[in-house]
């Protein structure tokens, strides 16, 4: 079967179009099934169905027990890191406490020297000090002085005499952040949240796992609808019934209870890093060719889905 010179021409070069594409060179792109989703009933963290689901102020949905491990966590760390700048700033004090001890030394030896030693201390026109501190025919002390510079040497090319950059630390954050937005997130400012399950006349005979529905107009929850819950008793509606019954009334259609505009939270849809949820779930990937090597890298692109 005959082929096309074009795409077989691997005498050049440089690479033809043709050879990039094989390689993977460019933008891939991958439009994301259901699979690639996260449900609306499952944990931010664990990504598994909720259990004793608790709600932050903007909408993200975890398990009491992996959202309380996450706080836990984020608090040690914290204490870690302060306990890491107390030592710091304590270090960097007694080091200047020292270099003043050693400056105020120096200068009562000066002092004394000058005084009562038999050798005098000669300074330059410009008002700096030997550095031997000996001028002219007096520096006989020059040998044990190049000595004491050789044990002293910083020379980068030697691993015991290689200088160490000190790594300053930052004050951190006292604030634990929420996982999913990166807010701040305070233990009291989280809710629990309730679904409201079907009854098994509603429920299809084909499905296994869970199903829940809105309370109000009793159609079936899924990825595709916008959620809301009230931070006051924690019951989730659709966003239909949301804007058609709860902003007008102000009162749960489930329990009664009278709450303000403001205790209406919206639920954050499912996505997962790989893809967001509306109508873009194109995840997309770049890959460049490494210089020499004819590899397809893998370099990372800006999210765009």
């Amino acid at each position: 079967m005959p082929q096309r010179h074009s795409k077989n021409n691997n005498d050049l070069a440089f690479f033809t179009y043709e050879e990039k594409r094989k390689l993977g060179y460019g933008t891939q792109r991958e439009r994301l099934g259901k699979d690639s989703i996260k449900p609306f009933d499952a944990c931010c963290l664990c990504l598994k169905p909720l259990i004793d689901p608790l709600c932050c102020p903007k909408g993200h949905a975890f398990c009491k027990e992996c959202i309380l491990e996450c706080l836990l966590a984020q608090k040690k760390d914290i204490k870690r890191k302060l306990a890491a700048h107390e030592a710091q700033k304590k270090q960097e004090k007694e080091e200047e406490e020292e270099k003043l001890m050693l400056q105020k030394a120096k200068e009562l030896d000066a002092f004394d020297q000058q005084n009562h030693g038999a050798v005098p201390q000669y300074h330059d026109r410009s008002g700096s000090q030997d550095k031997n501190g000996f001028h002219g025919a007096n520096s006989v002390k020059v040998t044990s002085f190049e000595e004491e510079a050789l044990r002293n040497m910083k020379a980068f090319w030697l691993p015991s005499a290689t200088p160490e950059a000190t790594v300053k630390l930052d004050a951190p954050s006292t604030d634990t952040v929420c996982p999913e937005g990166q807010e701040k997130l305070k233990l009291k400012s989280l809710f629990p949240i309730s679904f409201t399950e079907e009854n098994a006349d509603q429920k299809s005979k084909k499905s296994v796992e869970k199903s829940y529905m809105c309370p109000s107009c009793k159609s079936t929850l899924t990825n595709t609808m916008s959620l809301v819950a009230i931070r006051t008793c924690g019951h989730v509606f659709c966003k239909k019934c949301s804007d058609k019954f709860l902003v007008k009334d102000k009162v749960c259609l489930e329990c009664s209870k009278p709450f303000k505009e403001r205790n209406l939270v919206p639920l954050e849809k499912g996505g997962t890093g790989f893809a967001a949820h509306d109508e873009r779930l194109e995840a997309r990937d770049f890959k460049y060719l490494g210089s020499g090597s004819g590899l397809g890298l893998v370099k990372p692109a800006p999210k765009t889905y």
